[in-house]
């Protein structure tokens, strides 16, 4: 096949054919087709790139004298091999076993270009080669199995030192912790990918340039025009196709008519359109803002649109948050599955949260997961254009978290105890006990409404990435 697959040619081919299993969860991670600069949903162009580096000494006694590193090896390949899908996406650029500090050296060059380090730790007396490799200042994880070796009494030491900056540890037999491990370095690797259009007036240079110096971040401006030539080049034919597809799939239409599906579907097909252009993975609109003013409106309200590319496994975010697209790619580094941005309120009665939004994505498991059921609805505020009301899963562990400007990150945790639907609020709704004191939750609230929620419980890993980029992780419901 000669000419070149576009975007939306690939996700439909990478969501049928691969799936990924991140945590019980699933999402395409490198199904690449020929021609396609998309690697992995939320991230354009490059695989992560990851040093994988075995230690273990010969003069080693303990767990036991002679140990065959080469068997060691061979073992740990095969529980790689049980993690092929999850880490396809991964590219180990160093990959062989270190049994001396002096064989790290001439590796640093190669090392200082990596996501980050996988350091696997085989017997005792290897602190010395893991020092060399810390001595580079990137991110780390070491990987000891139980019986490695008796370094892990002087780890914690180490952290709180400027050599163990950016180093972590996992100490365990479960070996499918291998890939949770990896997942701090794709979150570093998706934010310095990620690529953000930002339709919007309103003047946002200054936190633009602290997220690309931080992170490499980019965010760009986009003017209403390019969304208005993208919004007629969609055909009518695709626009038809797309619109009955949505409503086939419904629970319900409630309110909205077929027409304004319509236009909600065609401006759904031109920001998947607008992001294959620009090379880009998110997309964010001042819809409550500058957009919304009856001179500039758009065509259709974005949130049909923003439910699909996160659908996808891209990006689409409510009201220009930037915060929210940020820690929207942050999640998705971490998780593989998409955000859901909320506008909470609190019923202490359930030491509870009730996050609500009209915007719900339906493919909160990720790309290749279940879709969530819906109901096709009004903006509720408005009373006008179409979102897709989301029943999410009851009993369903979340994560909730925003990134507040480079050095800080809020966030808690809880389950799912119900997806109201009822007449009184946004319209995608799940009450979420908290794991803390919602009491104190509401005490600690800052930084605005807006959250992002993700499925499952990404502390660990999260932890991990604030670590290696130095920003600080505060529990708000403690």
């Amino acid at each position: 096949m000669s000419k070149e697959i576009s975007r939306r040619e690939f996700i439909q081919l990478s969501v049928a054919g691969s799936a990924l299993c991140l945590g019980g969860s699933s999402l395409v991670f490198g199904a690449g087709s020929r021609g396609s600069k998309l690697i992995s949903p939320g991230c354009r162009g490059t695989k992560v790139k990851v040093a994988r580096i075995y230690m273990g000494t010969s003069q080693g006694l303990w767990p036991k004298p002679k140990l065959d590193f080469k068997n060691e090896i061979k073992f740990y390949e095969s529980e790689f091999a049980k993690l092929k899908g999850e880490l396809s996406d991964v590219d180990f650029v160093i990959d062989q076993l270190a049994s001396s500090p002096e064989q790290i050296k001439p590796l640093k060059s190669k090392l200082g270009e990596v996501d980050g380090i996988l350091a696997i730790h085989f017997n005792i007396g290897v602190r010395p080669i893991l020092d060399e490799i810390l001595s580079i200042g990137k991110p780390t994880v070491l990987f000891a199995a139980p019986y490695s070796g008796h370094g892990w009494t002087g780890f914690g030491s180490l952290q709180k030192q400027e050599l163990g900056s950016k180093f972590e540890c996992m100490l365990t037999s479960d070996y499918s912790q291998l890939a949770v491990a990896i997942r701090p370095f794709r979150a570093i690797h998706h934010l310095r990918e990620a690529k953000v259009l930002n339709v919007t007036t309103r003047d946002f240079d200054n936190y633009a340039n602290a997220m690309k110096d931080k992170f490499g971040t980019e965010i760009k401006r986009v003017e209403r025009q390019q969304v208005l030539d993208a919004y007629d080049a969609v055909s009518d034919s695709d626009a038809k196709a797309e619109t009955e597809r949505w409503i086939r799939e419904a629970k319900e239409v409630v309110e909205p008519s077929p027409g304004e599906v319509f236009k909600s579907c065609k401006l759904a097909l031109a920001f998947e359109n607008m992001l294959n252009e620009e090379n880009a993975t998110v997309l964010t609109i001042d819809c409550y803002g500058t957009m919304w003013d009856k001179t500039i409106k758009l065509p259709a309200y974005p949130c049909l649109g923003f439910t699909r590319l996160n659908n996808l496994g891209l990006g689409g975010i409510c009201e220009s948050d930037l915060q929210c697209a940020m820690t929207h790619i942050l999640l998705q580094g971490l998780s593989g599955k998409p955000g859901f941005v909320s506008d909470p309120t609190v019923d202490e009665s359930k030491n509870a949260i009730i996050l609500a939004h009209c915007l719900g994505t339906t493919k909160m498991d990720g790309p290749d997961g279940p879709a969530a059921p819906y109901k096709l609805r009004t903006v509720m505020e408005r009373e006008e254009g179409v979102v897709p009301q989301v029943f999410m899963r009851t009993g369903q562990k979340v994560t909730q978290a925003i990134l507040i400007g480079t050095d800080s990150l809020l966030y808690f945790t809880g389950d799912v105890l119900d997806a109201p639907d009822i007449d009184r609020g946004c319209r995608t709704k799940i009450t979420v006990k908290v794991d803390g004191d919602a009491e104190q939750l509401w005490k600690n609230w800052s930084n605005g409404l807006h959250r992002q929620t993700c499925y499952g419980d990404v502390t660990k890993e999260m932890g991990f990435f604030c670590k290696f980029k130095d920003i600080k992780m505060v529990n708000e419901a403690v």
